[in-house]
């Protein structure tokens, strides 16, 4: 029997390894989700508090999402994935011990979720920069199919898995088995014996590492499109996250396997749209699938919103329904993310992408719980179905399918400086002093407005490469004359900017040159910060 398509990254050892292993600590989060949840509930059950455990849980994605990416693409990425794995047992069994001494309270529940939130936000951008070291160039965009298929089984095996347990054995119960499912994910990862690349340059700073995250986000519009889409589609889809709870309890008067069963509907749509997406990519863009994704989740939350009134196989159809578009939306607009950022930068880009969904989600769900305490659960439901209709209707022109190049060999530099200087060259080893670039172009009056639009462009290249600043100058007695500049923080940073450019970067600064018309071309000069 042929292997289904949406699975085909799965032929890949070390892949398949870590999909497994990430498959059971996903069943043991979903459990401890429902667990949460569900105790709050008992502890505090204002629409609130209920709604601030899943705020709580997605808050450090938006705090630590950027230094987690540059820690991932700066230090050893298996032994930082190791660290933040002991850090979520350890507080996974934390919470065990106190649920059972009977010492935990509301905000001590939210406390504990929080830093449980803070130990998956430190692993998200490391995670998902591995998938490219797990398969080669060819599967890496079929590999984020089978990711969310198997966080979307886990979904919906944990909820039921988590109903039981939290019925037959308590809440605490639920917290030990999140604890040894995240072990056994350590386990994989200390089985996996990962190739370092080499390095020709120094580790870069911490500091600077986040900077350049930073910059080059800010300079690519791809990036942009899919953190903007991502905002508007996970805003008023948290709406679900923060009220489910509270709506199968009171509206529905639904107990715990019941609520485990609704994520378990949740998680089945997830993994049903998961195995659709192989053909959908081949008849439509990512564009067009992350619009019908917030349309079929804005009409499945509608659904929900009217279940305590028609019961709750309504509920479950419209949890199916956004389970479904979930998986499509996340699925398409990680998969634009990824595409977007070349390896240099991708766990940081990735973990700014993070930042500003769960940004949105912590806002929505949040929001959602204010909301439900005025006009109740299915009222807040409504109102953000419709509100996410009309924001998606709205940015449905920003297009997701441009992404970064990756090409061979680096090409030539199109202009070079001049050589350091005998006494320069010991200040630029010792990696001290900013780095000021400048090109001198002469450009005919005629091609004036095209050179100034392109430079537009060649000005993104720079900050993606990590230029600090950039600034094009136009001389007042001679027209026809312009110069470039830019700075970046060190000689080491100089050093990298050229093998971070992609082929179409290269073609953009080539192209520069052409609209030259010295005899001898465009100059470049390097100067160094010394006093």
């Amino acid at each position: 029997m042929p292997t289904p398509r949406a699975f085909a990254p799965l032929r890949h050892p070390a892949f398949r390894m870590l999909w497994i292993a990430n498959l059971a600590s996903n069943i043991g989060l979903w459990v401890q989700n429902t667990g949460a949840g569900w105790l709050m509930t008992t502890l505090d059950p204002s629409p609130m508090m209920v709604s601030l455990v899943q705020a709580a849980s997605m808050l450090p994605v938006f705090l630590l999402a950027v230094p987690a990416g540059a820690l991932a693409d700066i230090m050893d990425r298996r032994a930082f994935l190791l660290l933040t794995q002991g850090w979520l047992a350890a507080v996974a069994l934390g919470l065990c011990v106190l649920d059972l001494s009977g010492a935990l309270g509301p905000w001590g529940l939210l406390a504990f979720t929080f830093a449980l939130g803070a130990g998956l936000a430190m692993s998200f951008p490391g995670w998902a920069a591995t998938t490219p070291e797990l398969v080669p160039r060819e599967d890496f965009v079929g590999a984020i199919a089978p990711n969310g298929i198997g966080f979307n089984i886990a979904r919906a095996l944990g909820p039921a898995v988590g109903g039981l347990i939290i019925a037959g054995f308590g809440t605490a119960t639920a917290f030990a088995f999140n604890a040894v499912c995240i072990l056994s994910l350590a386990v994989a990862l200390l089985l996996w014996k990962r190739e370092a690349p080499a390095r020709a340059l120094p580790p870069e700073h911490f500091l600077s590492a986040m900077r350049a995250g930073l910059r080059f986000v800010a300079a690519t519009p791809a990036m942009q499109s899919a953190i903007l889409r991502a905002c508007i589609f996970f805003l008023f889809g948290a709406a679900v996250w923060g009220l489910l709870p509270l709506l199968v309890r009171h509206d529905l008067a639904l107990g715990p396997e019941a609520f485990g069963l609704m994520l378990g509907a949740m998680g089945v749509g997830a993994v049903t749209a998961g195995f659709l997406m192989p053909s959908l990519r081949g008849r439509m863009n990512r564009s067009q699938i992350v619009w019908s994704a917030s349309l079929l989740s804005c009409a499945a939350m509608a659904i929900i919103a009217v279940s305590p009134a028609l019961g709750w196989p309504f509920a479950a159809i419209g949890i199916f329904l956004y389970g479904m578009a979930w998986l499509g939306a996340a699925s398409t607009l990680q998969a634009a993310a990824s595409l977007a950022a070349p390896n240099w930068v991708r766990a940081r880009a990735l973990g700014i992408y993070q930042m500003s969904f769960f940004g949105a989600m912590t806002l929505g769900s949040a929001g959602a719980g204010w909301i439900g305490g005025h006009v109740g659960s299915a009222g807040a439901l409504a109102l953000f179905a419709a509100a996410g209709a009309v924001a998606g209707w709205l940015v449905r022109g920003r297009g997701l399918d441009g992404e970064a190049a990756y090409g061979g060999a680096a090409a030539a530099e199109a202009v070079r400086p001049e050589p350091a200087s005998a006494e320069l060259r010991p200040l630029l080893s010792a990696d001290s002093g900013r780095i000021l670039e400048a090109v001198r172009y002469h450009v005919a009056p005629e091609q004036r407005a095209a050179f100034m639009t392109h430079m537009e462009e060649v000005r993104r290249v720079r900050l993606r490469a990590g230029a600090a600043t950039w600034r094009l100058y136009e001389d007042v007695a001679h027209p026809e004359r312009y110069v470039e500049l830019w700075s970046i923080e060190s000689w080491t940073e100089h050093l990298r900017e050229q093998a971070r450019m992609t082929e179409a970067d290269r073609n953009v600064v080539a192209a520069a040159t052409g609209f030259d018309q010295s005899a001898a071309g465009p100059e470049a000069v390097r100067y160094v910060h010394v006093v």
